[in-house]
């Protein structure tokens, strides 16, 4: 694995769709990320093993060999790097399958760019790397009297620990990347729920009172997650 203080953290994607192979590459790039990529199971293999990536995203339905199979012989010649699975396939059977092949996490498709960002940053601080521009990979959210964990998609305030829906978790992300910048709900589904979201402004205000109800001593008076009339909401940690 690179030595992040020597060298960017290099990132695999082996995606056959270009309509998500580019538009993932671009936001890892965004980050910070040094980005390798390929389009069908043989070559990504052969870049995985040649390249010895920090971390692998990986398609199951591509040509060539499937991701099982590309998963499968990268364990077989004892490649530790997390690999991440992204794929349409959400049954049971595929996630089981997958996890026992050596899998570190599963995404199932259609995802947000912000959920496949946030489960980079988890691999990659349980491998020790770092993300760019933020210093160590964060596990954990905290601020006030509330810890996030994010690879766990849980919150814990006042000794309670609740589970967030995905969602819940990338919006509450959002915001605490963004401390006191305000956003109007247009921008928050843009960023948050993605540009092709068929969701609306109320999506938003809903996810908001469900973060108050989790976050705020006093959902009806919050200090955190603050209303800005006429405009959106902002985030005071």
């Amino acid at each position: 694995m690179s030595d992040p203080t020597n060298e960017p953290i290099r990132i695999l994607v082996i995606e056959d769709e270009e309509s998500i192979r580019i538009p993932l590459v671009d936001a890892l790039e965004d980050e910070g990320f040094c980005v390798l990529s390929a389009a069908d199971g043989p070559a990504g293999l052969e870049i995985g093993l040649r390249e010895d990536p920090d971390l692998i995203l990986l398609d199951l339905m591509l040509p060539g060999i499937d991701g099982f199979e590309v998963l499968r012989q990268l364990r077989k010649d004892r490649v530790t790097t997390p690999v991440v699975i992204l794929s349409a396939r959400g049954e049971e059977w595929d996630r089981v399958q997958g996890l026992e092949l050596g899998a570190d996490d599963y995404v199932v498709k259609p995802f947000s760019m912000r959920e496949v960002l946030l489960r980079v940053r988890a691999q990659l601080a349980r491998a020790g790397g770092s993300t760019p521009g933020l210093g160590e990979a964060p596990r954990t959210l905290r601020f006030g009297d509330v810890v996030v964990d994010l690879a766990g998609y849980t919150l814990t305030r006042a000794g309670a620990t609740a589970t967030l829906s995905r969602r819940e978790l990338e919006l509450l992300a959002f915001f605490v990347e963004h401390v006191g910048e305000v956003f109007r709900r247009d921008q928050l589904l843009d960023r948050v729920w993605g540009r092709d979201s068929a969701s609306g402004p109320r999506t938003v205000d809903t996810h908001v009172l469900k973060l108050r109800k989790r976050i705020e001593a006093d959902p009806e008076r919050p200090k955190h997650l603050i209303t800005v009339r006429n405009v959106g909401y902002k985030f005071i940690p």
